[in-house]
């Protein structure tokens, strides 16, 4: 990297004037995703905000202050989530969240005594692109649901023109602004497509201040502890499987930006260990778990401000507006067709960012072994998420979907295959890391 280029390295610190402003990118660009996940599992916005923030202190100590990451609520855990919050309650999910936390931990370990050489052979792209297509679709009928339908008070869902104007208007401003925007309003359209469709649902009159007047400027979040639930733990945990990998190409991008190995130093075990930290922090607050966001790593690349310091001072600025009543307040005022119109974009890219996998690692799809294994792993995880949805069954369309995957990948012939042309973990990352 031209270090010309590199405008505050990780331990450098802004200037007073700097520090507010590189901060509120940071705060800005995670801000949208981190309240949209509580919102859709029934979890409070401010403890989720709190949490976030925690844990990316959490991270920054564990990784000694060498990763500018932010850490935000996870997409991955948002269907188990709803199902374990829907039929157990928010403290029950909270204990399975706390065994993914401590799930990251042990493979940390496993990465310090093994290095990562055994991610390469039981996550080929075969694997990791169809289970991140399950996450997406799985949540498809969550994010239609929020944009269409309206459920009457004898429980019959009917179908809402209002709330589908406001959904494709606030679809449409997402996608221009992902499209056209460039440099910073290019990181966020998340926010910037809440925030037009908030306002178009004001002038049609779907929104009521009467909240934000009684709410006071401090108001401590409802926490809530996690309370024992082993069904909780089964549907829950096994997803930390899923955002390992996720957590992993996000080291990588990083890695990418600031032309430095942090695979290597401080190492993925601390990266890891640092987001399970983060994630049973967030647990024991009653908020979802954690990890790191693409959308801070864009800010990153555009600022080049690798500063800690202004990682932190975002990390802050979010506990401070998770102790806020007003703003607090002001978020449950926002409609569920707003989120329903971003989640349509949100949930498809997501679903789609699992087809790029199997793209770049340019995998072959016309061998009958990579045809074989993703067809079981999006069948079995998307249709089991429904089922879970209906209540049906108990367990994680991601975990079972991950599990099944990863069965057929080892005992399968021509396993090479499965890798794609272009793997993506390469031997420079099978080593053991520096501790």
């Amino acid at each position: 990297m031209d270090q010309k280029k590199m405008v505050l390295d990780v331990h450098e610190r802004p200037t007073l004037a700097q520090w507010l402003p590189l901060s509120l990118q940071h705060l800005f660009a995670m801000f949208g995703a981190t309240i949209l996940v509580p919102f859709l599992v029934g979890i409070s916005p401010a403890v989720a905000l709190v949490a976030s923030g925690v844990g990316t202190l959490a991270f920054l100590v564990v990784t000694r202050g060498m990763v500018p990451a932010y850490l935000g609520s996870s997409f991955a855990f948002i269907a188990p989530l709803a199902t374990v919050v829907g039929t157990e309650g928010v403290g029950q999910a909270m204990f399975g969240a706390l065994f993914a936390g401590i799930l990251y931990g042990v493979i940390s370990l496993l990465i310090v005594r093994f290095g990562v050489g055994w991610l390469k052979t039981i996550f080929p792209p075969i694997v990791i692109g169809p289970v991140i297509m399950v996450i997406g679709l799985g949540l498809a009928s969550i994010s239609l649901d929020m944009a269409v339908v309206t459920k009457l008070e004898d429980g019959t869902a009917i179908f809402d023109q209002t709330k589908l104007l406001i959904a494709s208007i606030t679809l449409i401003i997402t996608i221009v602004s992902a499209i056209f925007f460039r440099g910073f309003f290019g990181l966020i359209p998340i926010l910037i497509g809440i925030i037009g469709g908030y306002i178009t649902a004001f002038f049609i009159g779907e929104i009521s201040f009467n909240l934000v007047r009684e709410a006071s400027m401090f108001a401590i979040p409802e926490f809530v502890t996690p309370v024992v639930s082993w069904t909780a733990v089964a549907i829950i945990m096994p997803v930390a499987l899923v955002t390992l990998v996720e957590h992993t190409g996000d080291m990588m991008v990083i890695s990418k930006v600031m032309d430095r190995n942090l695979l290597q130093r401080p190492g993925l075990h601390r990266t890891l260990l640092g987001d399970g930290i983060a994630t049973t922090l967030a647990a024991f607050m009653g908020g979802p778990p954690n990890t790191t966001y693409g959308e801070n790593v864009g800010v990153l690349a555009l600022s080049r401000v690798f500063s800690v310091y202004v990682v932190g001072g975002a990390a802050v600025l979010a506990i401070f507006f998770g102790f806020s009543g007003k703003i607090n307040a002001f978020i449950t005022t926002i409609p569920v067709a707003v989120m329903g119109g971003v989640t349509i974009l949100l949930f498809g890219l997501i679903a789609s960012s699992g087809l790029r996998v199997l793209i770049d690692s340019e995998v072959n799809l016309t061998h009958k072994r990579n045809l074989i294994i993703a067809s079981v792993i999006l069948v079995s995880g998307i249709g089991t998420t429904i089922l879970n949805q209906q209540q049906v069954v108990s367990f994680s369309g991601m975990a079972t979907a991950t599990i099944l995957g990863i069965v057929l990948h080892l005992f399968l012939p021509e396993k090479d295959v499965s890798y794609g042309q272009k793997p993506m973990f390469t031997d420079d990352l099978v080593g053991a890391p520096t501790k």
